[in-house]
């Protein structure tokens, strides 16, 4: 089983209770079981700042799902939710990112591992820390460079 980390973020709707949900429909999958949450916390907008603040957590996770197909199961779940992907960094039901894969480094054209933007966040660098300093700081250290 791989360990994964995960950043999970809303700020339309009912935010909280959304990424409840969203914690719930990922530990309900068959192939994904939750291990570690952070608290959730509230920030600001990164990126686009003309909206509400988000509401913001990090979860791990252990899987026997490939990263790729990990993806597609946290899109799933997304689309379930009623995410619509209008604007890049616009209002969101909710997101849910990869923000590492075990230590696996890799970039491909829908996925690149660490997040590429993670440690320019703290909206999840700081949930990320609650659950897995460790983690968070090999994240930061890569400072999203792109695998070879």
């Amino acid at each position: 089983m791989a360990t994964a980390w995960l950043s999970l973020g809303a700020n339309i709707g009912d935010p909280r209770a959304q990424l409840a949900d969203a914690v719930a429909r990922i530990g309900n999958h068959r192939e994904i079981s939750v291990t570690a949450r952070s608290s959730v916390l509230t920030t600001a907008p990164w990126g686009k700042t003309d909206q509400p603040d988000f509401a913001n957590m990090a979860i791990a996770i252990s899987t026997d799902l490939a990263p790729i197909a990990l993806l597609d199961a946290l899109l799933e779940i997304e689309l379930a939710m009623g995410r619509v992907r209008k604007e890049v960094w616009g209002p969101r039901l909710i997101d849910i990112d990869i923000i590492a894969y075990d230590r696996l480094r890799m970039a491909t054209e829908r996925l690149t591992l660490p997040h590429p933007h993670a440690h320019e966040r703290d909206f999840v660098t700081d949930p990320l820390s609650e659950i897995d300093a460790e983690t968070t700081q090999w994240v930061i250290a890569t400072g999203g460079a792109k695998a070879h």
